[in-house]
């Protein structure tokens, strides 16, 4: 099978058993803080073994790299890696709050850039995105592209939770000028939204994101016909360390870049 088919069934797989479990008390517990830095729930652990047994089931030759579970080596001569957030907002999910999901990413080498393959699965109802290098991006089997047109209503997307004084001083003038601004709890959801045209940039600059967040959306965004590109403004690559944090911008195009990027630069 091909990487991007092997995720597809393993997030299917993750989909069906989780499905039934967010938002009850079995969705909770404390497992210690995993490799990502945050506490492990018990729908974290269902979610990661339902992966880990299926690629070891099929004999997948790679590296994981997972948000809880941390580097789990299945072969001594790995085709690359699996770069697993097996649940995207976890608080949702315990809580029962219908926005979490799982990403689930195939690079060849250790550089975000390597990604071949991802797959986002909204978990609270299965709708799938998908995409692999060169081949565009799909929602469910529907392609999809960033929206190019003028909106009727202009959508911010932007991540603040836990920001800085300071930060919120520098984006004070997008909500400012702007009514419609958005964060959900998943970031890896919400960058499949917007690579779907349902928002028309995605911001989030606290310099927290994980590799694992992201691995998914980059594809699936750049394959969408999205900017993805740092604090900087120059284009999105990292390595996939676990000490590895990145801030990062999708725009539609760059018009809207320029637009946003002017009032937070002010």
């Amino acid at each position: 099978m091909d990487a991007i088919e092997i995720l597809r069934e393993a997030s299917n797989r993750i989909y069906k058993n989780v499905k039934d479990l967010a938002g009850t008390d079995d969705a909770a517990g404390d497992f210690g803080v995993g490799a990502g830095g945050d506490i492990s729930r018990n729908i974290d652990i269902v979610a990661e073994k339902t992966v880990l047994d299926y690629l070891k089931e099929i004999n997948f030759e790679c590296i994981v790299l997972g948000e809880e579970c941390g580097r789990v080596e299945l072969s001594e001569n790995p085709k690359g890696f699996v770069i697993m957030d097996a649940i995207d907002g976890s608080a949702n999910a315990v809580r029962g709050v219908p926005f979490f999901c799982s990403s689930l990413a195939f690079a060849t080498e250790n550089k975000l850039s390597s990604i071949t393959d991802g797959v986002i699965t909204n978990l609270s109802n299965g709708e799938m995105y998908w995409a692999s290098k060169n081949k565009g991006a799909f929602f469910n089997n529907k392609q999809i592209k960033v929206h190019k047109k003028n909106p009727i209503y202009k959508i911010i997307g932007i991540n603040t939770s836990g920001s800085s004084i300071e930060l919120m001083n520098k984006l004070h003038p997008i909500f400012e000028n702007h009514d419609h601004t958005r964060h959900f709890g998943a970031n890896a959801l919400e960058m499949a939204m917007f690579a779907r045209g349902l928002m028309d940039i995605f911001i989030d600059l606290r310099g927290k994101i994980r590799i694992q967040d992201i691995a998914a959306g980059y594809v699936i965004v750049k394959e969408a016909g999205g900017m993805l590109l740092d604090a900087d403004l120059k284009p999105l690559d990292s390595d996939l360390s676990y000490d590895t944090r990145v801030s990062f911008i999708a725009a539609a195009n760059q018009e809207i870049l320029d637009e946003i990027m002017s009032q937070i630069n002010k």
